[in-house]
């Protein structure tokens, strides 16, 4: 019940106009652009910043989740059998209200991951910036999964709960889990919705993350400003 950490990772993922070019940042600090460490630093502290910042407000948007596939929110894993038994119950339309308003209240805490991720990314050190710079193709992601998992997850969970109540997620698997308990000769479920909503939506945010990071390695940015040019337009 994560869906939280699914929302943080999605902010890097529209970020498709915020995208770097780490090879020319590489070049950069071998002195070919002459530019200082702290300038690539910076330089890669602002890039990253514009594409979690693009990224979070794209999965906040209505079907930010919903209606992106590798991100949706499926009805809890653990407990398939309820929604392959209520289906054959003819509650198709139970169960699908369910799992749009388990999605509809992930891209609603998601507006929570913005100043997460933004805080993290000022925060960080030359030696970090150089090392995501210089590391693997997931290095940044993993670097912003390290730093702010922890508070994602206290900060998504109570976010999350509420957005479950105000879509009325709560009150959709509540009646499921009744009805479903209510069949002879089942095993009795009551699965804690908020913590499974809560880490998925943290999921998908750093799926989202770790795809855009290999956008950013792979693409040229969109060069928006003074010190961007400068890092990335050289050649």
């Amino acid at each position: 019940m994560r869906i939280i950490i699914t929302i943080a990772l999605l902010c890097f993922c529209s970020a498709v106009q915020a995208q770097i070019n780490l090879k020319k940042l590489k070049k950069a600090i071998g002195g070919e652009l002459s530019l200082t460490t702290e300038e690539v630093a910076a330089g890669l502290k602002e890039a990253l910043t514009k594409g979690v910042s693009t990224g979070s407000e794209l999965v906040s948007q209505l079907d930010g989740y919903y209606k992106n596939p590798e991100i949706m929110i499926p009805f809890p894993p653990e407990v398939k059998q309820v929604e392959k038994r209520l289906r054959q119950m003819g509650l198709d339309d139970q169960v699908d209200k369910f799992i749009l308003s388990l999605n509809r209240a992930a891209e609603d805490a998601a507006k929570e991951s913005k100043p997460i991720f933004v805080s993290a990314i000022k925060n960080m050190t030359v030696k970090d910036a150089m090392s995501i710079l210089k590391g693997e193709d997931d290095a940044a992601t993993k670097y912003l999964k390290g730093t702010t998992s922890v508070e994602l997850n206290a900060k998504f969970n109570p976010v999350i709960k509420q957005s479950l109540e105000k879509v009325n997620a709560t009150r959709y698997y509540s009646d499921l889990v009744k009805t479903y308990n209510k069949i002879p000769f089942v095993e009795k479920v009551n699965p804690e919705l908020d913590q499974y909503a809560t880490e998925k939506a943290i999921e998908g945010l750093f799926v989202m993350i770790a795809k855009e990071e290999k956008n950013i390695r792979e693409n040229p940015l969109a060069r928006t400003s003074t010190l961007l040019k400068k890092v990335f337009g050289s050649q």
